[in-house]
């Protein structure tokens, strides 16, 4: 059985980041980071297209973790509170205790080892606070990257492909039993 419940909201830090609850203050972050083009080059949503939807997207995001529904945390540098990415873990399953990961960096902090950092610190966390035994993650075929990182934390790429929007997306899987 999965423990899911996220009150108070669990700050992780690790050598160089802190991940922090999401707030009305990121709106200008998440906003440059949901309607930047490279950064929904493989994402299978609608671009961000004002900072009244950065605004609804972080309350909307608040309920999720209100809920116990999904984490989302806002990844800052220790030397700096701006949101340089986020990362997520949702979708959660007790049938096989498995949650889905999610991912976004702002481009200028590509390539710099921060999305490495806080998704092993988000594994761990998964793993070693909510007991999670399996996590997913959906990437576009073209997305290397993300690919890379994935394969980088020991998940492996599984047969199946998931068509179920417009896009298809590679089915990676990270298995603790």
């Amino acid at each position: 059985m999965l423990t899911i419940t996220f009150t108070p909201f669990p700050v992780l830090k690790t050598e160089k980041l802190t991940l922090r609850q999401l707030s009305l203050n990121d709106d200008k972050e998440i906003f440059v980071l949901r309607s930047d083009k490279q950064v929904n080059k493989y994402v299978d949503r609608d671009p961000c297209n004002s900072i009244e939807d950065a605004r609804k997207f972080i309350h909307k995001i608040t309920e999720v973790v209100k809920q116990n529904e999904g984490i989302y945390w806002a990844i800052t540098l220790h030397a700096n509170d701006n949101l340089v990415g986020t990362i997520c873990l949702f979708n959660f399953s007790n049938v096989n205790d498995q949650a889905e990961i999610g991912y976004e960096l702002l481009p200028a902090f590509l390539g710099q080892g921060i999305m490495q950092e806080a998704t092993s610190k988000v594994i761990a966390f998964g793993i070693d606070v909510i007991g999670l035994k399996a996590i997913e993650a959906y990437t576009h075929p073209e997305n290397k990257n993300s690919s890379k990182l994935l394969m980088k934390s020991n998940f492996k790429k599984q047969e199946n492909i998931d068509s179920n929007s417009d896009n298809m997306f590679v089915v990676f899987k990270l298995s603790l039993t």
